[in-house]
């Protein structure tokens, strides 16, 4: 899977680990960077440890992935134990960007080890959430820039970490739009997870599906264009003609056309124009000068 946050997909066996004098900076405190490490300090004989380490062990495999842990024999490793002062066992400490965050010393009942767990792997979770925000933009700007397949890649990979990313699941669909793959994309739109089935990102991917359908059928843009010259109240002529527009990326024409056509009849055809315009906006960002205005125009002739 593609790294997003500076972590890779890990085994349930990878979240619980030995760790040493020798291991503790890497298993510690440079993975605390991105992601937080709980260490539990225990020796072989002592008995609340063998309590306290496999409460530990199931929290942490429970929380998945969102925590790590590194068990610490202090006879083994006296010098580490002696740095941080561990002055009784079991000792536990949370490390997060790299410093201790957390702790607690002796045993606990499971459920709250388990609070304590989950508080820990919480303090990740900002930081998680920013590294698939700054991912999601960089899949946008290589959309933008017309690398859609590397797009359609990084919105994969963030879909692999949250498969109900909104921003994700509509750049994916937009994505295999950009690229032809029409058919995973009208996959995708059927398959739309309950939860972000209504969500602003899934309503754009949705209307650009639509209009993708549209510009399929979209007829001769100079035939349309001298028809609705040669009668300005040809309707049909003119909605068709914004489609054709829209279709060959003239999207402020398009616009443009159906704006006139709601200002000439704004209830022809159950009010197509107005469900078009919003198609239209709908599928362009909501900072996009041809949206703004266009709604700007819009609104002013419907509260007129």
């Amino acid at each position: 899977m593609l790294e997003l946050n500076g972590n890779t997909d890990t085994t349930t066996e990878d979240l619980v680990k030995d760790g040493s004098e020798a291991t503790f900076m890497d298993d510690v405190v440079e993975t605390s960077k991105t992601i937080p490490v709980i260490v539990d300090f225990w020796a072989p004989w002592c008995g609340p440890c063998k309590t306290l380490g496999p409460a530990l062990e199931k929290a942490v495999k429970a929380a998945g992935g969102k925590v790590r842990m590194v068990k610490i024999d202090v006879d083994k490793n006296q010098a580490i134990a002696g740095q941080l002062r561990i002055q009784s066992i079991p000792t536990v400490y949370a490390f997060w960007q790299g410093q201790p965050a957390d702790g607690f010393q002796g045993a606990l009942p499971e459920s709250e080890v388990k609070t304590f767990v989950d508080k820990i792997a919480a303090m990740g979770g900002d930081a998680e959430e920013e590294g698939l925000a700054e991912a999601v933009k960089a899949a946008e700007l290589m959309l933008t820039e017309g690398a859609a397949a590397d797009a359609a890649e990084t919105f994969a990979a963030i879909l692999g970490e949250e498969p109900e990313n909104a921003a994700a699941y509509g750049g994916q669909i937009r994505a295999f739009l950009a690229i032809g793959k029409t058919d995973e994309a009208e996959a995708l739109l059927a398959d739309v997870p309950p939860a972000i089935t209504t969500t602003p990102e899934i309503e754009a991917a949705r209307a650009m599906m639509e209009l993708k359908r549209q510009a399929a059928s979209a007829g001769p843009e100079d035939d349309l264009r001298k028809a609705v010259e040669a009668d300005a109240g040809n309707h049909q002529a003119r909605f068709d003609l914004a489609t054709a527009l829209h279709a060959g990326g003239k999207v402020d024409e398009a616009v443009d056309q159906l704006l006139e056509l709601f200002r000439r009849d704004r209830e022809w055809d159950d009010g197509a124009a107005k469900k078009q315009l919003f198609m239209i906006f709908d599928a362009l960002k909501a900072e996009d000068p041809v949206a703004i205005s266009g709604r700007r125009k819009l609104s002013s002739m419907i509260f007129v």
